[in-house]
């Protein structure tokens, strides 16, 4: 078998109208209380998705050190982030939520319950084990389920991003995508019918669900924080689903892009151009985001979602001592030790 591609997710895009404030629910309901960068900065490469101009915003990259993918809070400082102008339903084409994993589903639904005013739903029973949905301050819908890959749990009620739930027109279409994308990928099921367990608001309506998984293997740098990738994807049968962004741009309110770890960038780059999925942005070089830098690209699924895929080159490993790391150098494989990752949490935001 070659070598994979993709590591994990390394982060979900959260777009918003006030960075801080945003980060401030996240770190104290769902524990990202580490930053990796916090930047403010234009955004030259992503004209083709902000409406031809260049765009100045704010991104600050989180993470939770129980492990799994971060988040990337995005908010324009040149203009303000737009809503949708329309309820986003379970099926509408874009991520519809995101699935965090928490060691202890029923711990985790009353620390939610006890720490966020807004709604929670009930414990439910999944099409996979037992979990419960959200919705954080901003309107978007989050899932709270069981995963089997943990970097550490001790003081964690919620741990890191475990995958996410897609809405897709078509989803064998989108499955061949995803499956190219980040071979090797198992279907844990493919289910249609009426689901309880959704969070929306057409009574009866019938979808397909589909939960794809890539499986934890020690490759790469952060292979050990980020874990196994859980992608649902739910394709409504009853209604024509609309798509998250249309008439928006990338960064405007919502969640904006899933990205993953990528270990080989020429590779991937050459695989998907021949499996016809090319790139729409790729930096090429190294970019530099405040104290990280990388080569980060785009390329959208079969629907228009936007996957980004990053290629880390620099990390900060603990910013206080001025301790970066060159992956470069070291090798972007290797998986880092868990001591240097623990390190990395040593300069978590405490709140008083």
């Amino acid at each position: 078998m070659s070598a994979p591609l993709i590591s994990g997710i390394q982060q979900v895009g959260i777009g918003c109208q006030n960075v801080p404030e945003t980060w401030k629910w996240y770190r104290q309901v769902l524990g990202f209380d580490v930053p990796i960068f916090d930047e403010k900065a234009d955004a030259p490469l992503m004209t083709p998705y902000t409406g031809g101009k260049v765009q100045s915003r704010q991104a600050a990259l989180v993470l939770n050190m129980a492990g799994g993918g971060g988040l990337e809070i995005w908010s324009f400082t040149s203009r303000v982030s737009q809503p949708a102008n329309f309820k986003v339903e379970i099926g509408d084409l874009g991520i519809n939520a995101i699935r965090f994993k928490a060691p202890d589903v029923k711990k985790a639904h009353e620390w939610v319950k006890n720490h966020s005013k807004e709604a929670t739903g009930p414990l439910v029973q999944l099409p996979e084990g037992e979990g419960f949905w959200g919705t954080d301050p901003y309107g978007n819908v989050f899932q709270i389920t069981s995963d089997a890959t943990w970097f550490q749990t001790k003081g964690k009620n919620v741990g890191g991003v475990a995958g996410v739930v897609i809405g897709v027109s078509d989803i064998d279409k989108a499955a061949v995508f995803y499956q190219n994308l980040l071979q090797p990928l198992n279907v844990v099921y493919d289910k249609t019918g009426v689901f309880e367990d959704l969070p929306t608001s057409i009574p009866g309506q019938r979808f397909r669900r589909m939960l794809l998984r890539k499986s934890f293997t020690p490759d790469g740098a952060f292979s050990r924080l980020l874990g196994d990738v859980q992608i649902e994807l739910v394709q409504a049968i009853d209604r024509t689903p609309k798509k998250i962004f249309e008439n928006r741009f990338w960064g405007d309110c919502g969640y904006i892009h899933l990205c993953f770890d990528t270990l080989d960038m020429d590779a991937l780059k050459t695989k998907l151009q021949s499996q016809g999925y090319p790139f729409t942005i790729d930096s090429e070089s190294s970019f530099g985001m405040e104290n990280a830098a990388g080569r980060f690209a785009y390329l959208e699924d079969p629907d228009g979602t936007l996957i980004e895929l990053v290629e880390t080159h620099k990390v900060p490993i603990l910013k206080k001592l001025g301790w970066f790391l060159d992956l470069q150098k070291r090798g972007l494989r290797k998986p880092l030790p868990n001591w240097m990752l623990k390190a990395m949490g040593l300069g978590k935001v405490k709140d008083k």
